[in-house]
């Protein structure tokens, strides 16, 4: 259940899930937002709506797995935007 409505107040805390695969597409995750155009945009997009940091961060993490899926499943390499 979230906690995320009615008179709770405090931080929100990832939890549930694969937490191996959430430790080890973390830092991947840091690397993309300084690295990569689009995930970068993306980030300062949710910092500038007021999400926090963390909160920016899990949502390139989510991205990044939703890219690999999608490469894996069609049987294509990534290949970078020209610019």
């Amino acid at each position: 259940m979230s906690q995320s409505s009615g008179k709770w107040q405090g931080k929100a805390r990832i939890q549930g899930g694969r937490p191996s695969l959430r430790h080890a597409i973390f830092m991947p995750a840091l690397v993309a937002i300084s690295h990569n155009a689009d995930l970068k945009a993306k980030y300062e997009q949710l910092i500038a709506a007021g999400k926090e940091k963390k909160v920016a961060i899990t949502a390139v993490m989510r991205k990044i797995l939703v890219l690999a899926n999608a490469l894996l499943r069609d049987h294509r390499k990534w290949v970078e935007k020209a610019a």
